[in-house]
């Protein structure tokens, strides 16, 4: 016996949209409405995935059918960890370096600025977590077109680090930050090799 499966079975009547904590469910729904009254056995994820794809703020997704009638989408998003300023455009920048379409959130209010180019911005967040500075108390990165960064803390103290083995220095940093000897002191320039210069 051949066996024929109608389309018109398991119609697909309700999506739902889970995990999502920054993108707007109705918006992503609006984007996924031609799916309803479909077959939910036929389900051509390809589809779902270009209706996805269009929000920056998707990492990834899961798709889960739940028969008779029903898709759930987990939402997997990016993460922000600064705010990159380009002329008059505002973008959030991934920790994997990813630009994403900059939107209003109470979230990332406090997100440090990033100011230059993004060159090696992925490697140099990366150094910074690997040697636990702490983040948060960074109000924004300069880079510079010799290839070399600046940062400044939210007390406004600069760190002006030079091209080459900033860890070994941004450690040294860290270690001389709590010291009371070095409060009024509000640049920390770094760049001449083996020199602490302190304005």
């Amino acid at each position: 016996y051949k066996f024929k499966v109608k389309k018109s079975i398991f119609i697909i009547k309700d999506i739902k949209i889970e995990n999502n904590k920054i993108l707007n469910t109705k918006n992503i729904l609006d984007e996924l409405e031609s799916l309803k009254g479909q077959s939910l056995f036929f389900l051509d994820s390809k589809i779902i995935k270009s209706a996805i794809k269009q929000f920056d703020f998707v990492s990834s997704f899961e798709i889960k059918k739940i028969y008779p009638g029903t898709i759930k989408i987990k939402i997997f998003e990016k993460k922000p960890v600064a705010v990159y300023v380009d002329k008059e455009n505002k973008f959030y920048v991934s920790e994997k370096g990813d630009l994403i379409k900059y939107l209003e959130h109470e979230n990332y209010n406090d997100l440090p600025m990033l100011f230059g180019k993004m060159n090696n911005f992925k490697q140099f967040f990366k150094d910074l977590k690997n040697i636990n500075f702490p983040i948060n108390s960074i109000k924004s990165f300069q880079y510079f077109e010799i290839g070399r960064w600046d940062i400044v803390l939210n007390n406004e103290k600069i760190i002006k680090l030079p091209k080459e083995n900033y860890l070994n220095i941004l450690e040294n940093f860290l270690l001389i930050n709590g010291d009371k000897n070095f409060d009024n002191y509000k640049i920390f320039d770094y760049r001449i090799k083996d020199q602490l210069i302190l304005n």
